[in-house]
């Protein structure tokens, strides 16, 4: 039987240590939805801005790029394991850039996923570009998928509308990058913010929905999903980040901290509103079986 690297006591939030693709091999579970922050294979020796300070952009081996063959190669192989992970109506969300992106894209066109929107992240704090020989770098990708052709997903229309003053919600969605505070436990080169992965999984999932990540690295996806009561599975390979994300989960095991961290997102104190009528049509759905 497989053995969790962490799996918390409210067996809301499990850890998994290795391989995504070979451990999702290893189980037969279907989740609602998945969202993934594969490698951008942007790490070839490059420098950037982060707090005021010229660094390094080089975030680890599993970042470093390799040929076109490869890239696409590792793109098909964890599509497909998570594909066959999705329960019917699921959804797949998955971050990038230009130099993932569009693999990515024609990759879930050869799988069958139906793609359903792309979402440009327009971040409203982006790092500045010290070359001065192009345009600053201010947006990333979300491709959002469906499984299937043909079975309908779950999207709720209404409260996107609510969150963006009674409009209509475009696919351009004005979101600041990582605050400070979201690093307390540590650094994740490529952490996302709570704020972004907060709508992601509001739009897409009812309350007790199962969401996988398969490169959780500080698991912003399943503190999200669990302070909006929805389940969480996340793998990585790293052991320092499983660590930092055990950490994040100790933190909102208090309902004190939970409001304080919910406080500062702005789209919680709409879903709130509707959170007594979305738990009334909760998911209730097997759980992991390790």
């Amino acid at each position: 039987m497989m053995k969790p690297f962490f799996k918390s006591q409210d067996k809301d939030f499990t850890l998994l240590q290795g391989d995504c693709v070979q451990l999702l091999k290893q189980f037969d579970f279907k989740f609602d939805m998945i969202f993934a922050d594969p490698p951008y294979f942007l790490s070839n020796g490059g420098i950037s801005i982060q707090s005021g300070k010229v660094v390094c952009v080089d975030k680890g081996d599993w970042d470093k790029g390799g040929t076109r063959e490869y890239i696409n190669s590792f793109n098909h192989d964890w599509l497909s394991a998570c594909r066959d992970k999705l329960k019917n109506d699921g959804t797949i969300w998955i971050s990038g850039t230009y130099h993932n992106i569009f693999s990515i894209a024609n990759i879930l066109n050869d799988l069958g996923y139906k793609i359903l929107n792309v979402v440009t992240w327009a971040k409203t704090n982006p790092p500045p570009n010290i070359s001065c020989r192009y345009f600053t770098f201010s947006t990333e990708f979300i491709i959002w998928a469906r499984k299937s052709e043909k079975i309908p997903h779950y999207y709720n229309y209404d409260l996107m509308k609510m969150l963006n003053n009674n409009k209509q919600m475009t696919d351009v969605w004005h979101l600041p990058a990582i605050a400070r505070w979201e690093k307390m436990f540590g650094k994740h080169p490529t952490q996302k913010p709570l704020a972004l992965l907060s709508r992601i999984i509001m739009a897409s999932t009812k309350e007790r929905a199962w969401i996988l990540d398969p490169f959780t690295g500080s698991s912003t996806t399943g503190i999200a999903a669990n302070l909006l009561n929805r389940r969480f599975l996340g793998i990585d390979k790293e052991i320092d980040y499983l660590q930092i994300s055990k950490q994040r989960k100790a933190e909102i095991i208090s309902l004190a901290n939970q409001e304080i961290i919910k406080s500062k997102i702005k789209d919680f104190n709409i879903y709130k509103l509707l959170e007594k009528e979305m738990r009334e049509e909760a998911l209730y759905t097997l759980d992991l079986p390790f």
